[in-house]
């Protein structure tokens, strides 16, 4: 498990984003191979990250997965790939949405904004890609957390 603080409670009831999940820590199974020159297979990774609240200890279990084809119209897409723009999506969307909530914020309304922004993000950036709100049943979950608030 990698201890984090994504969003953490400044002395002005401001947040700020520290710690990066590494593409690494990103564990893709293969589902389905491709077949050779063509488009397709399938990869998928599951992602669990807690969400605390530093002065309540309410916490959220926020999951998703990340799934992204073998090969797309652009190409073959390697492991190391798919991992790395996982993780700077996952990145991201945690950057921008929970820079802007407060101690007040609900913590699974958080979880569902970072979601959809990666349901934009991720296949804009690996056509094929999709990130569905329930984990593939192979994909053993990469857990993250604390995420305080």
């Amino acid at each position: 498990m990698l201890a984090l603080c994504v969003a953490c409670v400044g002395p002005t009831d401001r947040t700020f984003v520290t710690g990066r999940i590494l593409p690494r820590q990103i564990r893709f199974v293969t589902l389905r191979e491709a077949t050779p020159g063509e488009e397709g297979g399938q990869r998928s990774a599951c992602i669990h990250v807690r969400l605390t609240r530093a002065n309540t200890s309410e916490s959220v279990l926020c999951r998703f997965g990340v799934e992204t084809p073998l090969h797309n119209v652009e190409g073959p897409i390697s492991t190391a790939l798919a991992q790395r723009i996982a993780a700077d999506r996952i990145n991201e969307a945690t950057q921008a949405n929970f820079s802007a909530a407060t101690i007040a914020s609900p913590l699974g309304m958080l979880c569902e904004s970072v979601k959809a922004t990666l349901r934009t993000t991720v296949p804009a950036s690996i056509a094929g890609a999709k990130v569905p709100a329930v984990c593939h049943e192979r994909a053993l979950p990469v857990h993250f957390g604390d995420f305080t608030l």
